[in-house]
């Protein structure tokens, strides 16, 4: 059985993963929602990140993550430091983090193959490289994590120009008044 490529993604209401001046600290999980966030990441064997993502996740590789106080933190660093990690960057002239590759360009074929090839999913991050995925049809599930925020702008958790019909498999709603949203294709 191939892998699944999942895109998640922690957005606002108004649909947007950043605000329009780049700024994010409204997304931060609580320990429920991050918790539910280690369940589905536990089957991730390899993350496809954008140069952004992966600058913004690299924190998960700091030794100090792993004796952060709050237990939905250090398992995600344990999680996170036992997958692979693919960066798609033209800007970055390299990678120094454990377990981690630099490729130039996204290959949706090169993609496909690690899908079939695989024996745990791949994840990928990012709305940049995720609208790639997603335009080539590579994206087998969708988990959104809806804030109770409008932030009027900014950067787009899904792209523009695709059209693509989702069927709703699952639905939570967490205490702090976040809700899941998990679709996969029709």
């Amino acid at each position: 059985m191939a892998a699944r490529l999942v895109y998640s993604a922690i957005c606002s209401l108004d649909g947007y993963v950043a605000d329009d001046e780049g700024g994010f600290e409204w997304s931060a999980p609580d320990e429920e929602v991050h918790a539910f966030v280690n369940a589905l990441s536990a089957g991730v064997g390899t993350y496809l990140l954008g140069r952004r993502m992966y600058d913004v996740l690299s924190v998960w590789d700091e030794p100090a993550m792993a004796e952060h106080p709050a237990p939905a933190m250090r398992e995600f660093a344990e999680l996170w430091r036992a997958a692979d990690k693919v960066v798609f960057s033209r800007s970055l002239s390299s990678v120094d983090a454990p377990r981690t590759t630099l490729v130039r360009d996204f290959d949706a074929e090169v993609v496909r193959r690690q899908k079939a090839e695989a024996d745990r999913d791949l994840a990928v991050g990012g709305p940049g490289l995720a609208g790639q995925a997603i335009a080539a049809g590579l994206v087998d599930e969708y988990h959104l994590f809806v804030n109770p925020v409008l932030v009027g702008g900014g950067l787009r958790a899904l792209p523009d120009g695709v059209r693509l019909g989702l069927s709703l498999v699952e639905e939570r709603r967490f205490a702090g008044g976040v809700v899941m949203l998990r679709y996969a294709p029709a």
